[in-house]
């Protein structure tokens, strides 16, 4: 009750007015109206940051083990997500805290290699079935949707040693795995979602080689990565559509990232745009229309004429893929944490290969922005505004959901007024674009419990509930913005009160 009354007097103190460094949201006033009735909360998850147990019960290796036990130095604090927040042993507990928020749904995600721990139909776990059948179980017991999402990130790496997302064979693994997914969880899963952020697994993965399985090949190895994730979720999308949502009655898509990229001057529209393609329309556009968007086959093909390969180093999409792409999301969706300001440039030196000399733009960041606890992750709710009206310009009136949205911060305090601030700035402008008539379904916060933070390994905190990692219980403690999170699910209004 403390926390709660405290959370209450927060908001009345910072209600009303921020100081957006943008001009069309200078001294802008959080909304007073309250989400719809229909709209759905929820928060996430993802199987490496959380479940831990990464050799128990029959599973299998993923990329993100083998990079954490052979090179920590990927990683700030050379951790590992080898017990992380022990979900796998706590899942009650997690299910539990949720109801206790409130939230509407939960979008977690199953780690392939515990199902399949070679990546191949040829060696089924059990144990790890019955592990998700027990989470899907206990979700709805508790009267939570859950919203599955089948790949985030931790490739088997039998699969990674046969050249994981860069061997073409990968469609038909996938194809398989996701069939074997619908097949066991499908009764219970109303919402799909293939693959999560496709560009960070193809983009950090296998062209910087910052991410698992850590292979540098821009502007080469990424792109031969993004054409088979692509391919490997529309015929999944198709196997679900064909076998599957005929009796099972679901929803299924891709889920997609970005930043917004905003023009440094009114001159710089031209240059956001092409960045904008290059982040979130290199995998929307094919799913949308059927291939890779127009100004990125262009600006590649000129790059790659300049470097002096024979062809572009973008990878064409016969007809027959472009049709199978073409139509395959049953919504959009978009995860979103920060804002870029975006410069034209001359036209960057020949040198190497490389996604980001493809865009052929500048980015920088204000200075006065306000910082998380990530150089790079600046604090600019007008940002995810103007997104979302981009994506219902760009890609017409198609319904959104904001599969993550959060904030992450060094200290770990419970009093994490800063997050209540992040969330509600934000939400406030995601609610002003529903007012607008953008069909925006449902907001999922990043993360009900703090997890493994990827290449920041738990030097960041993202939960509304702490966990010390060093402590073998794991025990779950509430933060402030939990109880700011059940505020809003309960009276759908942002502050202490709305008009009605």
């Amino acid at each position: 009750m403390g926390c709660g009354r405290a959370v209450f007097i927060f908001l009345s103190l910072l209600s009303l007015s921020t100081s957006d460094g943008d001009d069309e949201f200078r001294n802008y006033q959080i909304s007073r109206k309250r989400f719809p009735p229909e709209f759905k909360f929820g928060v996430a998850t993802c199987a490496y940051q959380v479940e831990g147990a990464w050799n128990e019960d029959g599973k299998g290796e993923n990329i993100w083990d083998t990079m954490t036990h052979t090179r920590p130095e990927m990683i700030i604090d050379r951790s590992n997500g080898d017990v992380a927040s022990d979900s796998y042993h706590k899942y009650k507990h997690d299910v539990a805290i949720m109801k206790k928020v409130g939230v509407h749904f939960y979008r977690f995600s199953i780690a392939w290699s515990r199902i399949l721990p070679d990546g191949t139909l040829a060696n089924i776990n059990q144990k790890g079935i019955d592990y998700y059948m027990n989470l899907l179980q206990e979700l709805h017991r508790n009267g939570i949707e859950p919203m599955v999402t089948i790949y985030h990130w931790d490739l088997p790496t039998a699969l990674q040693n046969q050249g994981g997302w860069m061997n073409n064979n990968i469609v038909g693994w996938f194809t398989d795995y996701a069939r074997l997914c619908f097949q066991l969880f499908g009764p219970l899963v109303k919402h799909w979602a293939t693959i999560n952020e496709p560009k960070q697994i193809c983009h950090a993965g296998y062209g910087i080689g910052i991410g698992a399985p850590g292979i540098t090949s821009g502007g080469l190895g990424e792109y031969l990565c993004a054409k088979y994730v692509l391919l490997a979720h529309a015929s999944a999308y198709h196997v679900y559509d064909k076998e599957f949502r005929p009796s099972q009655q679901g929803k299924i898509t891709i889920v997609l990232d970005s930043d917004w990229y905003e023009p440094g001057t009114p001159a710089d529209e031209a240059a956001a745009e092409v960045r904008r393609q290059f982040v979130y329309g290199m995998y929307a556009n094919p799913i949308i229309y059927g291939n890779w968007p127009q100004v990125m086959i262009d600006r590649v093909a000129i790059r790659s004429q300049l470097e002096h390969f024979n062809r572009s180093r973008l990878p064409d999409f016969s007809p027959y893929q472009q049709r199978l792409l073409k139509g395959t999301f049953d919504y959009l969706s978009i995860n979103h944490y920060t804002t870029y300001m975006v410069s034209a440039i001359p036209e960057p030196p020949v040198g190497h290969a490389s996604w980001d000399l493809d865009a052929g733009v500048r980015l920088w960041q204000k200075p006065e922005w306000e910082t998380a606890a990530i150089d790079w992750f600046k604090v600019v709710p007008w940002g995810f505004h103007k997104l979302l009206r981009w994506m219902r310009t760009t890609y017409g009136d198609h319904e959104i959901y904001v599969t993550e949205n959060g904030v992450s911060d060094r200290t770990g305090e419970l009093d994490d007024f800063d997050r209540i601030s992040y969330y509600r700035r934000y939400m406030s402008h995601m609610l002003d674009c529903i007012n607008e008539g953008i069909r925006i379904i449902g907001y999922t916060a990043w993360s009900i419990i703090d997890n493994y933070e990827w290449n920041m390994g738990y030097v960041a905190h993202s939960g509304m509930y702490y966990i010390n990692m060093t402590d073998p219980a794991r025990r779950r403690i509430p933060r402030k913005s939990s109880y700011y999170y059940n505020h809003i699910i309960k009276t759908r209004c942002l502050l202490s009160q709305c008009d009605d």
